[in-house]
C-alpha cells in the first residue's frame, strides 16, 4: 500500500508540473496575441474580433453630407489612429465641401487597406515624412508647426472621420487611392485611371497594380 500511495503522489506531482507548464505557455501565447492584435488597424481588427465595420454599400440611413448633419452627431472620439485621420482631414481637406471630405478620407481608408501602403491611419498619413515636400501628404512634412486654430472645422472633420471608420459611408471614389486639387496636374496622375471628381479634388485608381495582383493570382 505504501508503494501505490508513493506512485500516486508522483503521478499527482508530473500532472500538476505540466498544469504549470501549460499555464506558462498560454499565458505566453496570449502576450504574442496580444501584441499582434494591437498593431493591426482598426478595420482588420474587427474581423478577428467577430465582427465587421458596416459595409460602404450600407450607409447610415441619415447620412447626409453636410455642415448641418455634422453637427447633430455627437462629438467624436478615438485612438491614435482617430486622431491621425481627423488631423490629416483637417489640414488636407477643411476648406472643401462635405461631400469632398468625406472622399479624402476614403482614399485614406483605401491604402490602408491596400498592400501597396503601410497598413495603418497614421503608417498612410505619415508615409515619407521627415524628407521635406517627399511625404504623401504636404502638411506633414512642409516644416511648419501643425496649429489647429478653427475649433469648429476640426470638430466636423473629426466626425468625418469617425463616420468613416466605422464605415457608414458609401463607396465615393471608386476605389481612389490618390487624390489631387483640380488647380494642378501632376505627372504621376497620366498613370493612374480617372475614377471621379468631387468639389476640388480629382480621384484616381492605380489599376496597373489590380491588373498585377489578378496576373500573380
Amino acid at each position: 500500500m505504501k508503494f501505490l500511495t508513493l506512485a500516486a503522489l508522483a503521478a499527482a506531482t508530473t500532472m500538476m508540473g505540466q498544469v504549470a507548464a501549460a499555464e506558462t505557455s498560454l499565458g505566453a501565447l496570449f502576450k504574442r496575441e496580444q501584441s499582434t492584435l494591437s498593431a493591426l488597424p482598426d478595420t482588420r481588427l474587427s474581423g478577428f474580433l467577430g465582427f465587421q465595420f458596416r459595409r460602404k454599400d450600407t450607409p447610415a440611413d441619415d447620412l447626409s453630407f453636410s455642415k448641418a448633419w455634422l453637427d447633430e452627431q455627437p462629438m467624436a472620439k478615438g485612438g491614435k489612429n482617430f486622431a491621425c485621420l481627423a488631423e490629416a482631414l483637417y489640414f488636407e481637406a477643411r476648406g472643401e465641401t462635405v461631400k469632398g471630405q468625406f472622399a479624402v478620407a476614403e482614399v485614406i481608408m483605401n491604402r490602408v487597406e491596400s498592400a501597396q501602403f503601410p497598413n495603418s491611419l497614421c503608417g498612410v498619413i505619415n508615409q515619407g515624412t521627415g524628407r521635406r515636400y517627399q511625404c504623401q501628404f504636404t502638411y506633414t512634412c512642409d516644416g511648419h508647426e501643425e496649429v489647429i486654430r478653427e475649433k469648429t472645422a476640426y470638430e466636423r472633420v473629426a466626425k468625418v472621420a469617425r463616420a468613416v471608420i466605422d464605415g457608414a459611408v458609401p463607396d465615393l471614389t471608386e476605389g481612389a487611392t490618390y487624390y489631387h486639387t483640380t488647380a494642378v496636374r501632376p505627372r504621376w496622375s497620366r498613370s493612374f485611371t480617372k475614377t471621379t471628381r468631387i468639389g476640388v479634388h480629382q480621384f484616381y485608381r492605380d489599376d496597373r497594380y489590380r491588373t498585377a495582383m489578378n496576373d500573380e493570382s
